[in-house]
């Protein structure tokens, strides 16, 4: 297993490009989803997939570059690597986004969705203090510049990328059968 460490920065590379896409795809649903609830539906489904497309990956990982055996600590290692090179791919998408596309869309949205909810009657009783914390959140949210949100995305995907990986490596993780030395063990 030795000889198959070397490639697991150039694995964790390829794979987390393609799950940084998968992400960058599944967040293009957001802002569309504040809208229009099928799309908000779309939305949680990526972000729901999103472990398991990784479980598929380093599963792969484990059978074409190990042989089919994988220490847990080789496994959490390519795991969190894997996500942070998709975080890495998806902070690029997520600037470009808050820079150049947003323009406020997403904060004046929420604006919108809470006036509309404390319109209604129903809503007003007891409910004027929840407002102004709602309306102090967003004035606070609109302050944060496009790097600023990216760069709290990122820690963000880092952060609970790092704790998925725990169970990921756990599913993944199998011992090299006894007296076996080489050989390909695909699922």
């Amino acid at each position: 297993m030795a000889e198959n460490r070397g490639y697991i920065q150039r694995c964790a590379m390829l794979y987390g490009a393609y799950l940084g896409v998968f992400w960058i795809v599944g967040a293009v649903f957001f802002p569309l989803g504040l809208t229009n609830p099928f799309l908000f539906l779309l939305f949680i489904g990526f972000v729901l997939c999103g472990p398991f497309i990784a479980y598929r990956y380093v599963r792969t990982y484990r059978n074409v570059v190990c042989y089919g055996s994988i220490s847990f600590s080789h496994a959490w290692v390519f795991t969190v690597l894997m996500y942070m090179f998709a975080a890495l791919l998806a902070a690029a998408a997520h600037y470009i986004y808050f820079r150049f596309i947003d323009q406020g869309y997403i904060i004046n949205t929420y604006s919108r969705l809470v006036e509309d909810f404390f319109a209604q009657d129903v809503a007003m009783v007891g409910m004027d203090a929840y407002k102004g914390q709602m309306e102090m959140a967003l004035d606070q949210l609109s302050m944060l510049t496009p790097i600023e949100i990216t760069m709290q995305l990122f820690s963000n995907n880092v952060f609970w990328g790092i704790l998925l990986a725990i169970p990921t490596a756990l599913f993944v993780m199998r011992k090299r059968p006894t007296g076996s030395t080489s050989g390909m063990n695909m699922e």
